[in-house]
């Protein structure tokens, strides 16, 4: 363990979470991420299939932070669709700080392992839309 890193992800996570990366899915999946701080694991909260990015948003907790992985249909201008996968930091301003001290603490390994090709973070429940996602899957 390093020391910028204070979880490990749980057996079950990783397992979930390499099937995730190579999943062949033409929709939006996604898989929520809950940090114990007790056992020091970050664990499967939820798998989600063919959803939508505001039913993942409604599912989120107001005052808890999570991890997501978010793999979305992404239609460019020209015509061409990819599926990106985003790793989100959802860190909500009511959560208790030494909850958002052990998240901020973990991202880092957290992020390596579940190895996504976007990084973003969140701070509202409210923000997270297909709207917001597509603008910072935009940016360069």
């Amino acid at each position: 363990m390093t020391s910028s890193q204070v979880c490990q992800l749980s057996p079950e996570l990783a397992g979930v979470a390499r099937k995730f990366r190579f999943r062949k899915a033409k929709n939006i999946g996604a898989i929520t991420m809950k940090a114990s701080a007790k056992t020091l694991t970050v664990e499967l909260e939820e798998t989600y299939e063919d959803t939508t990015i505001e039913d993942i948003a409604d599912d989120l907790p107001t005052a808890e932070p999570r991890y997501l992985l978010i793999s979305y249909v992404l239609n460019h201008p020209d015509g061409r669709v990819s599926y990106p996968q985003c790793f989100v930091f959802y860190t909500p301003p009511s959560a208790k700080p030494e909850m958002r001290m052990l998240y901020s603490s973990s991202k880092p390994g957290v992020e390596g392992k579940i190895d996504a090709t976007k990084s973003y973070e969140l701070r509202c429940s409210e923000d997270l839309t297909a709207e917001w996602l597509e603008e910072e899957l935009s940016r360069v």
